[in-house]
């Protein structure tokens, strides 16, 4: 443990270390040494003619990250910026390397979607250092200097999908049984947010939860696992909640395996693709709470440009997330098509 700590306390103080020769080289070349004042954090950043935006993002394998990516580079582009992705694949040490790299670079702004709220924390620091101003777009960060926070009502979002649930348990018959929770990192801010909206909604019911487990790979596997271990530990259970519907196949292969697809419902957060759209129509899973990743893209970069132009940005701008079940499916399909998934539903693009 000792040398576990020894070592990442090294880790740190490399990065730091390169950083400030960095940043003394580029002083001393005179690349970027004009200095403005940041209204919005009240720290001063330098004023770079380059008009790269670089974005770190948790992990690209993720669909919800995809989305929101894409939703960055449609505004780059219109604005006249560029925009590069650093994937960090949910490695907290790749990501530090990344934003190493990225901070050594001639940069305009760093947008960043951290592995977890505590791991912003340690970039925000370097940035500072950097004189680079960052937008965080969704996690969070527990503490630290950034131009804007976009993110999602987490805890309403999740609050409504947990009606919803509540709801159609209440039309079976089955208020006594339990939830199962398959949850994001408890770690982050959204996490966080998630489990205390969606809990209130079951406590207003007095639904009880039967357990909450925390994914770390984030693979179908894994949550088959979680699921198939739950229905077998809880005679009781009547729904299975993932935080995140990106692992929803590993799930619906549980429910089917252990032979209650007629007694244990899903329900979701997030939307992935339309084959996922397709399983709330059929009521395989009951209905999702769906985040708008491709507007969330957008205002991150909308509000950087903005800061970088001296204009006045908002510090929190927090996003509706969408109670979808098969009952509003229809009424709102276009509208998940474009903010949710990313497709545009007019003209000739029509892809993801």
């Amino acid at each position: 443990m000792q040398n576990k700590i020894t070592t990442s306390i090294y880790f740190f103080f490399s990065i730091i270390a390169i950083l400030l020769f960095s940043s003394c080289s580029e002083n001393k070349s005179n690349k970027r040494d004009n200095i403005s004042q940041n209204k919005t954090i009240g720290t001063k950043i330098k004023v770079s003619s380059s008009n790269k935006i670089i974005y770190i993002v948790s992990d690209m394998r993720i669909p919800f990250w995809q989305i929101m990516a894409k939703g960055m580079k449609h505004s780059s582009n219109s604005l006249g910026f560029e925009l590069e992705v650093y994937d960090a694949q949910n490695n907290a040490k790749q990501e530090l390397e990344l934003t190493a790299k990225a901070l050594k670079e001639d940069i305009a702004g760093l947008i960043i979607s951290p592995t977890n709220s505590s791991a912003s924390v340690t970039i925000l620091k370097l940035a500072k250092l950097a004189k680079i101003p960052v937008v965080i777009s969704d996690i969070g960060a527990d503490k630290g200097d950034y131009v804007s926070y976009i993110s999602s009502n987490n805890r309403e979002g999740a609050y409504e999908i947990g009606k919803v649930l509540s709801k159609r348990l209440l039309k079976l018959g089955w208020q006594n049984g339990t939830v199962g929770i398959v949850a994001i990192s408890q770690k982050r801010l959204n996490g966080q947010e998630r489990t205390a909206g969606f809990m209130q909604a079951m406590d207003e019911n007095s639904i009880k939860s039967a357990d909450i487990k925390q994914l770390i790979t984030f693979k179908d596997k894994e949550t088959y696992t979680f699921v198939k271990e739950m229905i077998e530990n809880n005679q009781n259970l009547r729904a299975i909640w993932l935080q995140t519907s990106s692992i929803y196949k590993g799930a619906i292969e549980a429910i089917k395996d252990t032979n209650k697809t007629s007694d244990v419902l899903l329900i979701a957060f997030d939307a992935e693709d339309l084959e996922f759209i397709e399983a709330i129509r059929s009521d395989m899973i009951i209905g999702s709470g769906m985040q708008q990743p491709y507007l969330m893209g957008q205002e991150a970069v909308n509000s950087m440009v903005k800061h970088l132009q001296g204009k006045s940005v908002s510090k929190i701008i927090q996003l509706p997330i969408l109670a979808i079940s098969s009952e509003n499916i229809d009424e709102n399909i276009d509208l998940i098509k474009k903010t949710v998934l990313g497709i545009t539903v007019s003209g000739n693009d029509t892809k993801k």
